[in-house]
């Protein structure tokens, strides 16, 4: 119990990080950033990739572990394949953000850099998705979607 406890307080301080992370790489974005602002933003954006890679741990473990509720639980139910699914929608569209900071960062850090509309893009549809993932989560906690329910 005390193993199920810790993993899911790890899973939901980690949806913290990885929503608050997005959030201020957004704040910090404008059309034009020198290379200096692009690290900051990438060491912003390494803390997103390190939480995002503790809820899929966290979650994994308890999916598959033996923690908790029995895997067939998760696995039968379409919430929560759909909460998945955003997940993964989630982590590929991160990729091209990702790849951007940290290939523009390289240079002198006072050269100005454009930056182009699909990071904003990219950053604001992870957002919205992210705003989804916790009500299905909900939804399933009270066995919303479960076959048997």
């Amino acid at each position: 119990m005390t193993l199920e406890i810790f993993l899911r307080y790890l899973h939901f301080i980690s949806i913290f990080i990885v929503f608050s992370s997005l959030v201020a790489e957004h704040l910090l974005l404008k059309k034009t950033l020198t290379r200096k602002e692009i690290g900051r933003v990438a060491r912003i954006d390494a803390v997103y990739g390190i939480a995002a890679l503790t809820i899929l741990g966290a979650g994994l473990t308890l999916w598959f572990g033996g923690v908790g509720k029995p895997a067939e639980f998760y696995t039968h139910n379409w919430i929560f394949q759909t909460k998945i699914t955003l997940f993964i929608l989630v982590g590929l569209l991160s990729i091209y953000p990702t790849v951007f900071f940290i290939k523009q960062q390289k240079g002198r850090p006072e050269e100005a850099v454009e930056i182009p509309k699909p990071v904003f893009l990219c950053l604001r549809l992870e957002l919205l998705l992210l705003i989804i993932i916790p009500l299905l989560a909900a939804l399933m906690a009270k066995g919303v979607g479960y076959p048997g329910s």
